[in-house]
């Protein structure tokens, strides 16, 4: 079970980066905060309170905090009363702005914490959301090993002894780096975006079957090894059948489902004297060609259907005879070419 993040926690965290100071007594820090999103009150401080959703971290900027100064103090009062009654988390006043003593009250009446950043706004808002984005993000964990290969993500999968640490060992020596290896936590980011990085304890250390553990920048230096990475491609490693069904062509690509990211799926069996590290390099760069828009397979495919279309209408009753000049020539030139 996930531990609660409270507001404790953010403070902690955050409070150098946001540059931050509880206002008033130190009350509502074990505050549960339930939700990424932050957000300012706009109308509710009006009174217009139907569409608010309270759960959320509350920030007060310029334009909140000379309203609330505009208000005679008896109006202010019940209307901040009505406004803690509400789940918020805690409230952000920022630009270090002095505010009206109402607020204070109501807030550890309620016992919400009050907080002040001498930031801006925006740079406020520019701050925090990415740090709650990735406390709130689905995350999972996967069994395997994470390379960084020519900049694209790999994620080597398949049973326990394959080989996948020593495929990514190898990597590393030809100038590739680790992000980790055996454990991988995997977090969403937005719809479509997987980021895998090592756990804490265990980051950039990889088990050698034979060997043990090793340090990996140790032996190779920090440049061979990185935080994290997106996974953008996972390739399943199997043992050899010859038996087996297997694309020969990449047209009928394969995905593997992650925290409900499709994510592309290569699968090699292994046999002995395959160059699996060279495979991986091939992976990485045919990922890359893709990614720019040139898909090899499909355009063998198209020249193929092109070829048989021509050939069909060489057959064709009606073709002149002048018409074949082209693709003679073509032979021709191929079977003089003795470079």
């Amino acid at each position: 079970m996930a531990t609660a993040f409270t507001v404790r926690d953010l403070f902690d965290r955050l409070s150098g980066v946001l540059e931050l100071e509880q206002v008033g007594p130190p009350c509502g820090l074990t505050r549960e905060i339930t939700s990424p999103e932050v957000s300012s009150p706009g109308l509710v401080l009006s009174g217009y309170m139907d569409r608010f959703v309270g759960e959320r971290v509350q920030v007060l900027g310029e334009t909140e905090i000379s309203y609330l100064w505009s208000l005679a103090s008896e109006v202010r009062e019940p209307i901040l009363a009505r406004y803690f009654t509400f789940p918020i988390p805690c409230v952000f006043v920022t630009k270090g702005q002095e505010f009206p003593k109402e607020l204070a009250d109501a807030a550890c009446q309620a016992d919400v914490a009050v907080l002040r950043s001498a930031l801006k706004t925006a740079e406020f808002y520019r701050r925090v959301k990415p740090v709650l984005e990735e406390q709130f993000a689905p995350s999972t964990t996967l069994h395997g090993s994470l390379a960084d290969v020519f900049g694209v993500g790999l994620f080597f999968t398949g049973q326990s002894g394959i080989g996948k640490s020593e495929c990514v060992l190898d990597l590393v020596e030809r100038g590739h780096r680790l992000v980790a290896d055996d454990l991988v936590i995997a977090t969403r980011r937005g719809n479509d975006v997987l980021i895998g990085r090592g756990h804490e304890l265990q980051r950039h250390y990889m088990e050698i079957r034979g060997v043990g553990l090793i340090d990996v920048p140790a032996i190779f230096g920090v440049r061979a090894v990185r935080q994290q990475k997106r996974i953008e491609v996972v390739v399943q490693l199997t043992e050899w059948n010859q038996h087996a069904v297997v694309d020969r062509t990449g047209l009928d690509g394969s995905t593997k489902n992650i925290l409900d990211v499709e994510v592309p799926l290569i699968t090699v069996p292994l046999n002995p004297g395959k160059n699996i590290t060279v495979i991986a390099e091939v992976i990485a760069m045919n990922h890359l060609l893709r990614y720019s828009g040139v898909d090899a397979a499909e355009v063998f495919n198209q020249r193929l259907i092109g070829r048989m279309r021509e050939a069909a209408g060489n057959n064709h009753p009606n073709r002149r005879a002048t018409d074949a000049k082209p693709a003679a020539d073509v032979r021709r030139y191929l079977q003089e070419d003795d470079e």
